[in-house]
């Protein structure tokens, strides 16, 4: 077995000490204010004010074990997944230990010096800056982890189809593809959205979760909407990628910056689900399964898939096209 695969399967020991040691200070942290601490104690709240509360033992100990657990369903995944996905799986482990510590610092920072639960208010400030801490700690720790991958050496991708080009010729290809599922989807999305976010304005819908309803509704709306059809150019400027119906967003690579282009026959499986999918593979576009346009970016070494019609015609424009050019 080499270093690689034990790597694979055993995982370095970092994130597992990482997850048992955040679960315990998560669980210990108000034990070294226990004095100053109100039995039961605030633990859910409107806004700032405190609307429920938790025995002390069960403020200590509940949101430790949920962590815990979620910790330890990261942990499994980064036996199992592949090398980006384990990745962004640690990141997630990082964000997620520091979004509990600053949970539980919070509101033991709110119930501080308080005769009775009821009186607690949670520090606003705290609870968003804990919630950025997390997300800037994830998003570093990905972007690091996809940096690392990036370095490794990268198997050379496989010729593809060259296409006749005579000289002095200019050629474009176009292509697309439509997941109307997913456009479907999006739609539904937008309109539910559109019901409970005027509901939450009026009084129609309670504020608290009407407003976070629909802001989640319409993010979710227009995340799916930019996965659910992709447009495709190959021409003498390179290879243009556009997602969505407003064609954004945009990605562009001039052709000196692509390796040799392909087709693979791939399906949703394989890709990891459907829409922009990042996995072992590198990126795929994924909006129905069959051929894919696969180049290779010379930027990174990984390879950016996309599903779409007559694949194999502008693979073999993209190659002739970098082949001009090199000449």
């Amino acid at each position: 077995m080499n270093e690689q695969e034990r790597e694979r399967r055993s995982g370095p020991w970092w994130p597992t000490a990482w997850v048992a040691g955040s679960a315990v200070l998560t669980a210990v942290l108000p034990l070294g204010a226990g004095d100053r601490l109100p039995d039961p104690v605030a633990t859910h709240w409107s806004g700032s004010t405190a609307n429920g509360s938790m025995p002390f033992w069960a403020a200590c100990l509940v949101p430790a074990l949920i962590w815990a657990v979620l910790g330890a369903t990261g942990l499994l995944a980064l036996r199992r997944t592949d090398p980006l996905l384990r990745a962004w799986t640690t990141a997630g482990l990082l964000a997620g230990g520091v979004l509990f510590l600053g949970l539980q610092a919070a509101a033991v920072r709110a119930n501080l010096d308080r005769a009775d639960w009821h009186g607690a208010r949670l520090p606003l400030g705290w609870f968003l800056g804990t919630l950025a801490a997390a997300l800037l700690t994830g998003l570093a720790a990905g972007l690091l982890g996809r940096r690392g991958l990036a370095r490794r050496a990268v198997p050379e991708a496989p010729a593809g189809p060259v296409l006749e080009l005579p000289d002095g010729e200019r050629l474009v290809w176009f292509s697309r593809a439509v997941n109307p599922w997913m456009r479907a989807l999006a739609v539904l999305c937008g309109l539910l959205a559109a019901v409970v976010l005027p509901g939450a304005a009026t009084g129609l819908v309670a504020p608290q979760p009407g407003w976070t309803l629909g802001a989640v509704l319409a993010l979710a709306g227009l995340a799916v909407g930019a996965c659910s059809s992709v447009r495709v150019r190959v021409s003498a400027a390179g290879l243009e990628v556009a997602l969505g119906p407003l064609g954004l967003p945009t990605r562009r690579w001039t052709p000196d910056e692509l390796g040799p282009a392909r087709v693979e026959q791939r399906s949703a499986a394989r890709a990891g689900g459907w829409g922009y999918r990042l996995n072992g593979l590198g990126t795929t576009v994924m909006l129905r399964s069959g051929p894919c346009l696969v180049v290779r970016i010379g930027a990174t070494g990984h390879d950016f898939a996309v599903s779409v019609d007559d694949a194999e015609r502008g693979a073999a424009l993209l190659n002739a096209l970098r082949a001009r050019q090199s000449a």
